[in-house]
Formats: C-alpha cells, structure tokens, sequence
C-alpha cells in the first residue's frame, strides 16, 4: 500500500473530524502506517514527529512496551465486562490511585468514555445534586469567554467558540458567560496576575446577582486550549474557589487538556492549591492509547444521591464501556510511568528547553504573545507587530505552517493563528529544539507567503 492508495480509499468512505474535508482535494491526507516513540510513519516510508501528541492524548510516546505489555496481559484475562452491578480489579485499583493522586477531598470517581461525556456528568451531576437538595432553581452554569469542554450538547452549551457552537444554538441551552483571565488581553504594563484579579470581578458580581440560580462555574484551569493555548494566573482559581464558597456553587475542573503533568504539577489545580467539587479528566488518562474518561467528586456529593431506590434520587447515567478493563489497565500502567520520576523532572526539564528554544522568536516580526504553562508552548501570529494586528482568518497562515512543518517531519496544528507544541514526555531535548526550530522556519514560510483566498474552507484547529 502507497500514500496515495490509502488516501484514495480514505477519502471514499470517511468524514474526518474538525476538518473541512474539501481541504483533501489540495491537501493529502497523511496515512500513517506506524508509530514508534514520538516518531509517526506513513506508507511511503516518511516519518513525522508527533510533537502535539496526538491531540494531546499521549505523553509516553507511542508504543511505550510497558503500556504494551500491561495491555497484552489484560486482553487475557478480561477485555470488558458492565460495570453496572459488576465490577473489576483494574478499575478499582485505578480509582484507588486516582483518588490517592488527586487533591484531598476528591474521594468518589465516575467513570465514562471521552472528555465531553466527563463534562455531561459533571453538569449533570451538580445540577442533580442542587435538586435533590430541593433548590430547583439552580439550572444555570458559568463558563469563561473562549472556553471550551466538548461537543456533545451539554458540553457545547458552557463553551464559548462560535467555529464550534454557533451553527447548534437552537439546540443548547443558555447559560452565563463571564470575561476570560487570559493575560494575553491585558492592557500593556499589566501583569497577569492583577489581570487574572480585574477579570474576577465580573465573575463574582454575577454570583452576587445570580447564585441562588448558578450550579456551578466550569473552567480549564490556567490554559484554556482550544481557545488557543490562552494562559492566565493562578490567582483567578483562588479567588474562584472562595466565591463559589462563599455564594454555594459548585467548582467544575475541566483538566481533560491539562491533567497528568502537563502544567508542570500533576493537576493544574495545584497550582493554585484549591481542590474543585468535580475533577474532570480524559486524554492523557490513558496514555493515548484507549478512550477513557472519569470524573472524581467529594463524598458529600455522592451521599446527596445516596438514597433508597424509593426516592427516585439515584444518578442513573451510563456509558456502555464505562471502566473498560483495557482502558484502566491501560492507564494503570501510565501512572506506574509517572511513580519512575515523582517530582516530574522530565516535566520540568521540558519546559526549561522549551523557554530557551523560544527566545530566539521573541524578535520575530511576526510573533507575539510567546507564553507557557509547564510542558506547553504558545504563540500568536500577526500581520504587524507593534499593533499586534493578526492576519486575516481566511488567509490561514496557521494552516501553511502546519504544511511547511509537515515537509520537514514535524507535525504540529495550529488553532488558528496560534502556533503551539505539546510534546509527549519521552522527547529529548534536542528533538525538542528541532521541532521548536522547524516551528520558527515554518512560520517564516507562511508569513512571507502570499495571501490566499477567503474560498478555502474553515481554518484547521
């Protein structure tokens, strides 16, 4: 099989997601045959360095033989079976870990398939609770501008990205948003933590207003990543978690993006030291290997539903392949990974090479807003400088990066204009400074293009 034989047979069968497929009749479709590492390869025998991760899923590389082994050895045993009365070792264990892991006070963990369906149980789960405490007018959630949890409905409803939830709004339900802490906004000569202070006031004026009626306020804890890796202070979470106190409205951690180490703390909450009323985690959960999701919770949480069947309050969501035996010994082994290096010296020393391989950019003409948060990376491109005016969406610069990367073995996607890398933890440094020097390279070839037609379909993510 070549390249162009995969891609033939692809493209009559397939809709790919969060793509314009229309794209395909210029852009090939890259048919990976293999992976190894963070190295991806394709049917023609090139390789690709995955230096997203594979939509941020898998921090270990591919392949890694410990989560190989422990998988084999599982599929052995029990592949799944209903978790519904039911249950298994695997599972157990890993909600042992997780809860030994997370911050104090989270002691109950829901499992379910994928990031969105963790944030549906979320919502679901803290409006369930505020009714079954009898306060029926708490059906309102708050979420920040630019923030995004997920696309099935319930999770659309608390994000704020028109590109994802415009086209559905008749079939969402409102709900309040609030200014973003993203320090990139702020005015110059600010810093991002008296930014972080200034965004909160809107936030806590309308838990003043609207308290009696909010049943929680969801965030992405310091990154908020399709938005476009924008970064803000931990001090927001700390003042967050006093005014949901303060006003009784849940916490939502929507670490899906950010958990497992990728702030540099095993969950971005530590860097603020609060501990959220729900813990939503997926993504790197699993290594990139399996879907997973689970959201962990407080055990007064769980006693609000805990009842005889009699009073009907009982939380009867379900996933089919909730707890999937592979999937938890999948992320089983992952965390034995982590236990290798505890204090996340791999973490630390990638976001070390990381500040130094960026600093040749901050002269760049046309790059702005160079940022990071633990392992990731961030920048913005613009039309000019000193007025940080951006290109045009439609001329998609982003798009020729991810292009002109590709042609020198580097995968990177850019979320619009933002050019970010989010490396799995195996990279070494000097695979981190080349992929960080193919980014710059990349950006110098789409900068210094023509512009392109507003006809080419919706920019890549």
């Amino acid at each position: 099989m070549t390249n162009q034989q995969l891609m033939q047979r692809d493209l009559a069968v397939l809709w790919h997601p969060c793509t314009q497929m229309h794209d395909h009749e210029q852009i090939p479709l890259v048919p990976i045959a293999k992976a190894q590492g963070i190295w991806l390869e394709d049917f023609d025998g090139k390789r690709y360095i995955d230096a997203i991760s594979s939509w941020w899923v898998n921090i270990w590389g591919h392949a890694h033989p410990h989560i190989n082994q422990a998988i084999k050895q599982q599929l052995d045993t029990l592949e799944h079976v209903i978790l519904a009365g039911f249950s298994h070792e695997p599972v157990i264990e890993l909600a042992e870990k997780l809860v030994a892991l997370a911050p104090q006070g989270l002691s109950r963990c829901f499992f379910a398939d994928n990031g969105s369906a963790a944030v549906e149980v979320a919502l679901k789960m803290s409006m369930h609770y505020w009714h079954n405490q009898g306060e029926k007018q708490k059906t309102r959630f708050v979420s920040l501008q630019g923030s995004y949890h997920g696309e099935t409905l319930g999770a659309l409803a608390v994000t704020d990205i028109p590109l994802f939830s415009e086209t559905y709004a008749p079939l969402l339900s409102q709900h309040y948003r609030v200014p973003s802490p993203d320090w990139t906004q702020a005015p110059e000569g600010m810093t991002a933590e008296a930014f972080a202070r200034q965004q909160f006031n809107a936030l806590e004026q309308l838990l003043i207003e609207k308290h009696s009626e909010i049943c929680a306020v969801i965030v992405e804890p310091l990154i908020q990543g399709a938005a476009g890796m924008k970064m803000y202070h931990p001090v927001y979470l700390q003042l967050l978690r006093a005014a949901c106190d303060k006003y009784g409205v849940h916490l939502i951690a929507d670490e899906i993006a950010v958990g497992f180490a990728r702030s540099g703390r095993f969950f971005a909450c530590e860097h603020a030291n609060i501990r959220p009323d729900f813990l939503c985690l997926s993504k790197a959960l699993t290594a990139g290997y399996l879907p997973m999701s689970v959201v962990l919770t407080t055990e007064a949480i769980y006693q609000g539903f805990y009842h005889p069947y009699s009073t009907l309050k009982g939380f009867l969501h379900s996933h089919s392949f909730t707890g999937n035996p592979l999937a938890a010994r999948a992320a089983l082994a992952s965390l034995e990974l982590f236990a290798l290096d505890p204090h996340l010296q791999r973490q630390q020393q990638i976001h070390h090479v990381c500040q130094q391989a960026l600093e040749p950019l901050k002269n760049h003409a046309h790059i702005v807003n160079i940022r990071q948060t633990g392992t990731i990376c961030a920048f913005d491109l613009v039309q000019d400088k000193a007025s940080k005016t951006p290109f045009d969406w439609r001329e998609r610069r982003g798009l020729q990066v991810f292009q002109a990367a590709l042609e020198q073995g580097v995968l990177l996607r850019p979320i619009g204009n933002t050019v970010y890398v989010m490396p799995p933890y195996v990279m070494t440094d000097d695979e981190l400074r080349y992929v960080l020097k193919v980014a710059g390279d990349a950006v110098d070839i789409a900068t210094q293009a023509p512009a392109k037609g507003s006809d080419v379909g919706v920019s890549l993510p």
